[in-house]
């Protein structure tokens, strides 16, 4: 066991803000002795292997990630993969830089660097659910392990748009929202199979989807309001067919937690779901796309400790 905390670093966080800060964080993270190796992640999808080696050859147990919900969702996926320790005996810590940053809400952690590492040196704990979703690439079957909420439809159109912004250096904290609205004249509702156990929920256009552990999604909805951490179920938001004004109008339902009041809008909760479509329908997980159904969803409770801070819920 490794007593220094590995730090991973996504330098293009926050549109390159994290490189720029790193030192910053770095200077303060030596004044207070904590002992640290770092990583700089070069590419998407590095921090998976670069956490799951350090744990395995290094014996890390303790994992600080910096930078937004797609850097953490790449950690966790790490801790996943390796084999050296249970889960449950790796500490995740996040210093934030991102423009989303929804997976932090549920735990009160600043955005503050100095706040942030006050409560890594602190140490408080939480052990939460995490979700895992079999998709395709083609015909290959790939395992995807998340930390807050995965989605469907309409909600993966518009993080594709939004993560293409990023890309070309756009995107802002308003970025989803817009990316919505216009994404909606774009968007056709595919046919799908939803089910429960084996049990029909849905089997006919599907409008948009979210299969949530936590409460909000891009950068501040609350789709799924109800959701616990580590109650060992996910809260799923389903709609299939629903106007395109009626959604305009009652968008601010989106953000305050009341979107079940609408007719379209089903909410269920499970240990597992499966999707049956075809490579038309896309996937987003924690904010990152990762590829195409058919998708089977189980939950993996209580099986990642994270540091939180006041307000954690």
């Amino acid at each position: 066991m490794n007593p220094k905390i590995l730090v991973i670093i996504n330098p293009n966080a926050g549109r390159k803000l994290a490189k720029l800060d790193w030192p910053l964080i770095e200077s303060q993270l030596i004044s207070r002795q904590i002992p640290f190796e770092v990583r700089f992640t070069r590419f998407s999808k590095e921090a998976i292997k670069l956490v799951a080696e350090a744990i395995e050859n290094v014996g890390f147990t303790k994992v600080v990630a910096i930078g937004g919900d797609g850097t953490i969702n790449e950690v966790v996926n790490g801790i996943f993969q390796q084999k050296r320790f249970p889960t449950q005996e790796i500490t995740l810590g996040v210093i934030p830089i991102g423009t989303g940053n929804d997976w932090i809400k549920m735990f009160g952690l600043p955005k503050k660097y100095d706040q942030a590492i006050d409560l890594i040196q602190k140490g408080n704990t939480f052990i939460q659910d995490v979700g895992r979703v079999k998709y395709h690439i083609g015909n290959k079957t790939n395992d995807r392990y998340f930390v807050n909420a995965a989605g469907l439809g309409f909600d993966a159109m518009v993080t594709d748009n939004t993560n293409r912004k990023k890309e070309e250096r756009k995107s802002s904290t308003l970025s989803y929202f817009t990316n919505m609205i216009k994404s909606l004249y774009k968007y056709k509702s595919p046919p799908v199979k939803v089910l429960i156990n084996k049990r029909e929920v849905l089997n006919g256009q599907l409008f948009t989807l979210s299969l949530a552990i936590g409460q909000y999604t891009g950068g501040g909805m609350r789709q799924t309001p109800d959701a616990i951490m580590d109650d060992g179920l996910f809260d799923l938001m389903l709609v299939d067919r629903i106007a395109k004004t009626k959604l305009i109008l009652n968008v601010k339902k989106l953000f305050d937690g009341k979107i079940n009041q609408l007719d379209e809008v089903t909410m269920l909760r499970t240990e597992s779901l499966e999707v049956v479509s075809d490579a038309n329908l896309m996937i987003e997980v924690d904010g990152e796309n990762i590829g195409h159904g058919p998708f089977e969803f189980e939950l993996i409770p209580r099986s990642l400790k994270v540091i939180v801070g006041s307000g954690s819920n």
